[in-house]
């Protein structure tokens, strides 16, 4: 389980708004110096991310918690995010390509263009209802694992 601090900004039904502060790895990193992605977060400093989030314990706006999500759970859906358009776009290409050798015994590079087009929408498409299918799928959502308890030097 991957998983991050936040505060609850917002609730709306059974999701939370949280809002975390982007951090990276790069201080526990021994490669630290010779690293794009350091250099890139030196540049673009610390930010506020809020992201939607499942609330199973009915966490409250202001309280401090604890989100995670699964670590196969992100890798699936990172897949889907990038391979799918992907794989949409170069089955398309292969379909118009096809399709022009078929019908004018030819390359034709306009139909794999069209073809690409295609199967990019058709995979966004796609997207767009796996998405919707796991919305509530604490597998694929961040969820409200636990309020932190801040302890406070009196």
């Amino acid at each position: 389980m991957i998983e991050e601090s936040g505060q609850v900004v917002e609730v709306q039904g059974e999701f939370a708004w949280i809002e975390s502060e982007r951090t990276t790895t790069c201080g526990s990193c021994a490669v630290r110096k010779g690293c794009g992605t350091s250099a890139i977060a030196k540049v673009l400093g610390q930010r506020r991310v809020r992201l939607r989030v499942l609330n199973p314990i009915n966490a409250s706006v202001g309280d401090n918690v604890v989100i995670g999500i699964t670590e196969s759970g992100l890798v699936r859906g990172s897949l889907a995010v990038y391979a799918a358009p992907l794989l949409g776009l170069f089955a398309g290409a292969l379909a118009g390509q096809l399709l022009g050798k078929q019908l004018f015994g030819m390359q034709s590079d306009l139909l794999a263009i069209a073809g690409a087009i295609s199967g990019f929408i058709a995979a966004l498409i796609w997207l767009k209802r796996f998405s919707r299918s796991t919305e509530k799928d604490t597998a694929y959502q961040p969820v409200v694992l636990r309020q932190q308890i801040r302890i406070e030097n009196a």
